[in-house]
């Protein structure tokens, strides 16, 4: 009697080769509202616990690696570009993605010597690792969808064994979020400049609640503390966000910080004015310094 071989994961998917140029960058808004990513540049090994109705998640890492950073997200931001792009170009995408080192680096906005190599390498190995369970888009109260970022990662070489570049699988529950046009948004490349871990988690957020709302939005510190899933005490998270008030250095947005009625603290967001003018220069690369300060 023959027995049929099962093929693996790898072998059922068609292989989705990146495209070259330069892409918007997209961010999946599952992502950018709830705090799955640790914020800090040191191993973090304690779980992501976060409850707020029907919302459950749980980030859990494994000591080796420690839990994927928001930079490490990074590469989700890649690929959730590639998908889009290549959606509405009409063509074929997969969970299944090849790319050169090169192509993501530059593209988030990095180095590309050995060292960025290796750290990229890193981070596959820290999305790979993480195992996320979360109740967001479960049709079933209740039910849960564990994953870890990334299935499986690997290097690929030429036939004369020189390194050619990298080949990732995605999860399900990222792949179908990215297909769906109302769960991904257009964010700023200034994102990738920003080198702090509260800063880079607070753009998304407000990226994602304030959108280009006229008046904005706001949340009071206490819950904005909760959402970000940081180890801080509650008490230097506020000093840390005020100085981001202070600095102002989320690119499109304006922030305040103000006491409430009942005398609670929150952060208020709301888009930059848009000077049409401007901006059509901005898309063109044309903007001079006096422009830009606008």
């Amino acid at each position: 009697m023959t027995r049929h071989r099962h093929k693996s994961e790898r072998e059922r998917l068609d292989l989705f080769r990146a495209l070259p140029g330069d892409l918007a960058p997209r961010d999946a808004q599952d992502l950018m509202a709830y705090p799955f990513f640790s914020l800090a540049k040191s191993k973090r090994v304690v779980p992501i616990d976060f409850r707020a109705g029907t919302i459950a998640i749980r980030v859990e890492a494994v000591p080796e690696h420690g839990l994927a950073t928001i930079w490490d997200a990074d590469v989700l931001i890649w690929a959730a570009s590639q998908i889009v792009e290549a959606r509405d170009a009409g063509r074929k995408t997969s969970r299944l993605m090849a790319a050169t080192p090169y192509e993501i680096l530059t593209f988030v906005g990095r180095g590309t010597g050995a060292r960025d190599y290796d750290r990229l390498k890193a981070g596959l190995d820290r999305l790979q690792s993480t195992s996320v369970l979360t109740s967001i888009r479960q049709p079933i109260e209740r039910r849960r969808h564990r994953f870890s970022w990334i299935n499986e990662w690997k290097e690929t070489a030429d036939a004369h064994g020189r390194p050619f570049g990298l080949e990732l699988i995605l999860p399900d529950w990222f792949y179908a979020g990215v297909l769906d046009d109302a769960l991904v948004l257009t964010i700023d490349p200034a994102y990738f400049d920003l080198t702090g871990g509260l800063e880079r988690w607070l753009y998304r957020l407000v990226r994602k609640h304030g959108g280009r709302q006229e008046g904005g939005w706001s949340f009071d510190l206490v819950y904005l503390h909760a959402k970000s899933g940081s180890l801080s005490p509650l008490k230097h998270f506020a000093y840390d966000l005020r100085e981001i008030v202070r600095r102002q250095t989320l690119p499109g947005y304006r922030l305040m910080i103000e006491r409430d009625r009942r005398g609670t603290e929150r952060l208020i967001f709301a888009p930059h004015p848009v000077d049409p003018f401007a901006e059509r220069l901005r898309r063109r690369g044309l903007v001079p310094q006096s422009v830009d300060g606008l």
